[in-house]
């Protein structure tokens, strides 16, 4: 009787990774049976998907929404893994979605990993115990989060960062500032979700305009996913300066000298290219963050490639929580391209920073750990 497991995804980074997973996992076992909730790459993978969860999140459903369609999924999955049981259950990211899918593997005496480790270092560690308590195996993605984890009594495992599974093998290098011998071009990457596009891409483009009064003749690229493409085409309307195209990351961003980018993983892909950055991220309002948010918040950094760093490195300038004005984000990117020695400086820190995680094997290192919880329960 061959293996089956199920997966619980419902983010865009979260269904690329999965599908990276699912190939993995077949190379391991070919007739293993692989069901999910999830997305369109999981389903080109070759996996059962039960249920789209991944177009409701680009599509901008609010947390209420999302709250009521998790209730009905997660009753409509409980229902067929009774009938179905699966061998282990992967909870891939979105770790307050996946709590629950926890949850549910301990009531059908499942075993649960969680690939990609929730981030209580950074804010809620009152969290932790909750992992510690529901889910059996954490495989995380960043170099220090396993000691973290293990000193906190969580069985957690590093596997490396997916996003080197997904990147082109042959990218090389590219990087090299051609500019004053040619104009600027800046990427502007405002996140893979519907809603971080609404958040930060008329900004962006008024960061744009500011950088056009110093380099009358610079251009901007933003290559977009599914999620965001309709929303950044509409705002970028009537813009002569600006090209829009989907799923084209590995191609427009080689071609930048600088990103001003969303924090997310974002910041890690553009490092894969050694391209210089600013990033920035909206915090909601003032009154939000300064009165509950800073609270809850326990790291002074926030974005991946600062994270990474020594603890008093910011490799990139970061702008978390940004609250709507894109002048100290337009001054940031305009210093560095009236700098080309800065530009230089920040695509060497970045290349040395990501030397240990730039090599690809991620996916199968889950698929392994995977493997090895259902022989242990086997």
């Amino acid at each position: 009787m061959s293996r089956r497991v199920f997966l619980s995804v419902a983010e865009v980074s979260g269904d690329q990774h999965a599908a990276q997973l699912i190939h993995s996992l077949r190379q391991l076992e070919s007739s293993i049976e692989i069901e999910a909730i999830g997305g369109p790459l999981m389903r080109k993978a070759g996996c059962k998907v039960l249920h789209e969860t991944v177009a409701n999140a680009a599509m901008g459903m609010g947390g209420v929404g999302r709250y009521f369609e998790l209730k009905k999924v997660l009753k409509q999955v409980e229902t067929h893994l009774l009938a179905n049981r699966p061998s282990i259950m992967i909870g891939v990211d979105s770790p307050s979605m996946n709590f629950h899918f926890a949850a549910l593997a301990r009531r059908l005496g499942v075993p649960f990993l969680q690939y990609v480790a929730p981030q209580v270092w950074a804010w809620r560690e009152g969290r932790v115990k909750k992992i510690a308590r529901t889910i059996d195996r954490v495989a995380c993605i960043l170099p220090f989060e396993e000691a973290y984890f293990r000193g906190k009594g969580v069985n957690a495992t590093f596997v490396g960062h997916p996003l080197f599974d997904e990147l082109p093998a042959d990218r090389g290098q590219p990087f090299e500032t051609k500019f004053p011998s040619r104009p600027p071009i800046v990427g502007l990457l405002p996140g893979s979700r519907r809603g971080e596009a609404v958040n930060h891409y008329a900004a962006m483009l008024e960061m744009a305009t500011r950088i056009r009064q110093v380099f009358p003749k610079a251009r901007f690229v933003t290559p977009t996913v599914d999620a965001t493409h309709e929303i950044v085409t509409q705002l970028a309307k009537g813009r002569a300066d600006v090209t829009v195209e989907q799923d084209a990351f590995d191609r427009l961003v080689p071609q930048c000298d600088l990103c001003i980018t969303a924090s997310g993983t974002a910041t890690l892909h553009v490092a894969g290219y050694g391209v210089p950055m600013v990033i920035m991220y909206r915090g909601g309002s003032r009154l939000t963050y300064y009165g509950i948010a800073q609270w809850l918040i326990i790291t002074k950094k926030f974005a991946l490639v600062n994270l990474l760093a020594d603890p008093d490195e910011w490799v990139a300038p970061e702008f978390i929580p940004w609250f709507d004005d894109p002048e100290p984000v337009a001054a940031s990117a305009i210093d560095f391209l009236q700098n080309p020695d800065k530009l230089k400086a920040q695509h060497d820190r970045l290349l040395r920073l990501i030397k240990d995680l730039d090599r690809p094997g991620a996916s199968m290192n889950v698929a392994k750990i995977a493997f090895e919880m259902m022989e242990k329960k086997g």
